[in-house]
């Protein structure tokens, strides 16, 4: 593609961006300075909205196709389990470039000023370090990775920009003491449990911004936390649904059904009808009944199977141990048959979460929010005083 088609596809992603806050006047300068493609191997997997799926693109063998999808608002993966070899039998995104829009309203969010001194957790393919460094200056900006190759072309990166930001390669999860007190705290991966490490590292009155969710669905919600001023504690309101390549520390390992049958066959689990629908549990990705549940329901993964000739399973697994539930959903009309099994009854659980959601008027995400103490994270509703969860 040549640089001024190339300009011209920039130039109408930054006025899209502009016009819909994602980037906002403070951050143009920094977005014109350090364009996402820099940043980019050669090799990329965009998401194709058009596909609905992931597509392979090479810079040299299609650099129109690459160019265009590195200045689209889609998010591209740069690496796939955890292995740079682009011939690798694609399972699961383990590295990516988020989609500008959700890079640059994080940066919004995250509320930054003069001499802000800022930890990032996931450098990545280092873009958003970047645009950080820009505009506070390289010496404000801590990016940690945890893989070394990303780690190591991210300072190659950097460094052409004049910006040889200090990455580290390490596990972000236990921050970086050694840079603390930090003003802002930002985690571009999805977390299950935010550390405390990260509030004990931030001054007091810092920010913290984390896409958090359970692992009840892929689904994470930035929540943005501001700490206390004795600095023991963080607390703050979800923002609004996004979806991250997982931290590793923290990543599911998908139950096996097999072993779950084997531990309690399906002859002898219990049976029961519902009148809940396969709708009332969240029909798209980035439900607020996902969180909900998620919260109410510790432990437990939510797989919705195919449907075949009319009929939609959707099972329910405990990580704690064996337990397991299905609901049979038949084209959303009927009661739906349950089956469940094991020491938890997943599906009872489920119910009456989603019972609760219900009566608490179905709350969008905002109504949520987090507090993170050196015992643990609480989720609550509408209040710090109102967890979602009853004491156990």
């Amino acid at each position: 593609m040549r640089a001024s088609a190339t300009d011209a596809v920039w130039s109408a992603l930054a006025r899209a961006l502009f016009a819909r806050q994602d980037l906002t006047s403070d951050w143009v300068p920094s977005f014109a300075a350090v364009p996402r493609s820099a940043f980019l191997p050669d090799i990329i997997w965009p998401y194709d909205p058009g596909r609905g799926d992931h597509v392979r693109v090479s810079r040299f063998k299609e650099p129109g196709a690459w160019h265009t999808y590195a200045h689209c608002d889609v998010p591209i993966v740069t690496q796939w389990d955890e292995n740079s070899d682009a011939h690798t039998p694609l399972t699961e995104p383990t590295s990516s470039s988020s989609m500008p829009s959700i890079t640059l309203s994080m940066l919004r969010d995250l509320d930054v000023g003069a001499g802000s001194r800022v930890l990032e957790i996931g450098t990545g393919t280092g873009w958003s370090t970047a645009l950080l460094a820009h505009r506070l200056g390289r010496r404000n900006v801590v990016s940690m990775e945890v893989d070394a190759p990303i780690a190591a072309r991210a300072r190659v990166v950097l460094r052409r920009f004049g910006l040889p930001v200090t990455v580290v390669s390490a596990d972000g999860l236990r921050g970086h003491p050694a840079g603390a007190p930090y003003d802002r705290t930002i985690a571009t991966c999805g977390v299950r449990t935010i550390p405390y490490a990260w509030v004990e590292q931030s001054c007091a009155g810092g920010l913290i911004l984390v896409p958090w969710g359970t692992h009840y669905a892929p689904l994470d919600v930035n929540v943005l936390l501001t700490v206390a001023d004795d600095g023991r504690s963080a607390s703050g309101r979800f923002l609004g649904p996004v979806e991250f390549t997982k931290v590793r520390a923290q990543r599911l390992t998908w139950p096996n059904h097999a072993d779950y049958l084997a531990a309690h066959s399906f002859g002898s689990a219990a049976k029961s009808l519902t009148s809940v629908t396969a709708t009332n549990l969240g029909a798209g990705r980035f439900e607020p009944a996902h969180l909900a549940v998620g919260t109410r329901v510790p432990d437990c993964v939510h797989a919705p199977a195919p449907s075949r000739g009319g009929v939609q399973p959707v099972w329910f697994y405990g990580l704690t141990d064996k337990s397991w539930a299905v609901v049979l959903f038949r084209n959303g009309a009927g009661l739906a048959t349950v089956r469940q099994a094991g020491p938890r009854r997943l599906w009872d659980e489920v119910e009456e979460a989603l019972r609760w959601w219900r009566d608490a008027r179905r709350p969008d995400f905002e109504r949520f929010g987090l507090t993170v103490t050196a015992e643990g994270q609480t989720v609550w509703l509408d209040d710090p005083s109102k967890p979602c969860r009853p004491p156990t």
